[in-house]
């Protein structure tokens, strides 16, 4: 009896738990909807600064405007990595946390100076517990990031790079795909740097001038791309929660029928025993 009611508590106990996962699984889907739409209204915009950079762009420029300064010797450089606040996500953190710790020894084994920030709480337990220097800590950021959450990320750095005090700006994020494909990323957002591909000549006529304009587009073009990061992460970070939920309810609902399985075994075979001593009793009354 002691066993056939060991399993029964065991059951239940993973009923109640399938019920959690259960319940996060689908509130991770309803807020991976809204992070989706984020993600979509974020994309075109970005492309469209693209094209906009892309068709200004010319050398000339690029000596005129310090953010599109190239330098020719990386020697100091910012590194930004997002994860999140919480855990139940599966590898979501930990590949990340892997990409940015690849990106940070490969820039520091080619003797550049890494100034690493990390927003969100699991990259800052990772980097804490392994005592590495981290310059900005930030937990405040929200899985429905806005404007000014990439701005208070970046303007600070924009103003740096501009200064000549970085040469470089990376952010760690992970690009959302689909709630089964969210791969890290590492970007470089600062220098600005159209790809030879984009860059071709605009076919209308800028008012104000192209150089009024680059004024006003490329720190727009570097707050975007964090936004860009910020948005792609939660959506990714929701996604890689629902499918690690999505999973744990399976498995709980597999070791459900195989406990029931057991469960009816152990009573079956308690049953049976119980027969037997009755039987037992019987036929000695009836020596």
């Amino acid at each position: 009896m002691a066993q056939a009611r060991d399993i029964r508590r065991r059951i239940k106990s993973v009923q109640s738990t399938r019920q959690i996962t259960h319940t996060m699984e689908m509130v991770a889907a309803s807020k991976l909807r809204r992070a989706q739409e984020r993600v979509n209204a974020a994309r075109p915009y970005a492309a469209k600064l693209t094209e906009v950079i892309a068709g200004l762009f010319t050398p000339e420029l690029a000596e005129k405007y310090p953010i599109l300064r190239q330098p020719k010797e990386i020697k100091r450089s910012a590194l930004i990595l997002l994860t999140s606040n919480r855990g139940l996500a599966g590898g979501f953190n930990v590949n990340l946390i892997r990409m940015a710790r690849s990106r940070l020894e490969e820039l520091q084994g080619s003797g550049v100076d890494v100034e690493f920030q990390a927003i969100g709480r699991k990259g800052i337990a990772y980097y804490r517990y392994r005592h590495i220097e981290m310059v900005s800590e930030r937990t405040d950021i929200t899985d429905k990031p806005n404007s000014e959450d990439a701005r208070s990320i970046v303007d600070s750095l924009i103003e740096r790079f501009v200064a000549g005090e970085l040469d470089a700006v990376d952010i760690v994020y992970s690009k959302f795909l689909s709630p089964l494909s969210t791969p890290p990323q590492c970007e470089r957002i600062l220098p600005v740097s159209p790809a030879e591909g984009q860059i071709r000549p605009a076919n209308y006529i800028f008012k104000p001038a192209a150089e009024e304009i680059l004024t006003v587009v490329l720190p727009l073009y570097v707050r975007n791309s964090a936004y860009r990061a910020l948005v792609e992460n939660v959506a990714s970070e929701q996604g890689a929660r629902m499918t690690a939920m999505k999973n744990a309810t399976d498995n709980a609902d597999e070791l459900v029928k195989t406990l029931t399985l057991e469960y009816n075994k152990a009573r079956q075979a308690q049953i049976t025993s119980e027969l037997t001593e009755i039987s037992g009793g019987v036929e000695a009354q009836k020596g």
